[in-house]
């Protein structure tokens, strides 16, 4: 059986392929160890094998992993899944970056605890880029309009977009899901009045992170093939 630290290099082999194709330097791409469902000693594996960024989708799950893991100080926490603002409390005991931003109610909830607490947080803003129902994010046209009412919202500093794409087989399907949120990159930098410089694209996953970077993404999302199918139960 492969180990989780062949599995990480032969991830970050293919990261560093994808990039030199891409003409970018592989430098400009983190890889995201989504460690959701898995237990401590699979996280335990890939703090061992060099990774440092864990996305965590459920709250109670991601604090109850931060707690046990509190004494590895250079560990990063990030939410990628969605945030009720009931949790926002809990979350920011250990979160570091927040990649689900999607209503104004969100910010202001995170904003007044950040503002008590005297810090700020790194975030992206989700957006719907396939149009599909079951899928949270903002559709493209109203990322404009949500991102200036953001403003007001010191404490939040946004790094950039994120995207689920659509599940298919169809490269060209999946490709034009992370196109559109290039375009919307272009778009807010032009944006003066856009608080956050927009530098940032948090786009891919297991099955189709080599053509997110080829579009320009700065954090890939990977699982499944650094550690297998997820556990039927978490």
């Amino acid at each position: 059986m492969t180990s989780v630290a062949e599995r990480v290099w032969q991830v970050r082999d293919r990261i560093d392929a994808a990039c030199r194709a891409a003409g970018r330097d592989p430098a400009e791409v983190r890889l995201m160890a989504v460690t959701k469902t898995h237990g401590i000693d699979v996280l335990q594996q890939a703090y061992a094998a060099g990774l440092r960024l864990f996305g965590e989708n459920r709250v109670p799950e991601a604090a109850d992993k931060a707690e046990q893991l509190a004494d590895r100080e250079d560990l990063e926490w990030a939410l990628i899944g969605h945030l009720q603002t009931n949790k926002v409390g809990k979350a920011l005991r250990f979160m570091t970056e927040l990649h689900t931003l999607d209503s104004v109610r969100l910010a202001e909830a995170l904003d007044r605890r950040l503002q008590e607490q005297g810090r700020a947080l790194e975030v992206f803003v989700q957006v719907n880029t396939s149009g599909e129902d079951a899928k949270t994010g903002l559709r493209p046209d109203a990322v404009e309009e949500f991102v200036l009412a953001l403003r007001p919202f010191a404490s939040l500093r946004v790094r950039g977009l994120m995207t689920l794409a659509v599940y298919s087989d169809d490269q060209a399907a999946v490709g034009a899901c992370f196109a559109r949120l290039v375009e919307l990159q272009r778009r807010l930098r032009q944006l003066d009045a856009a608080p956050g410089r927009y530098d940032e694209l948090s786009m891919g996953m297991s099955g189709d992170f080599e053509l997110a970077i080829a579009h320009g993404a700065t954090t890939v999302r990977v699982g499944q093939v650094l550690f297998g199918p997820r556990p039927a139960t978490a």
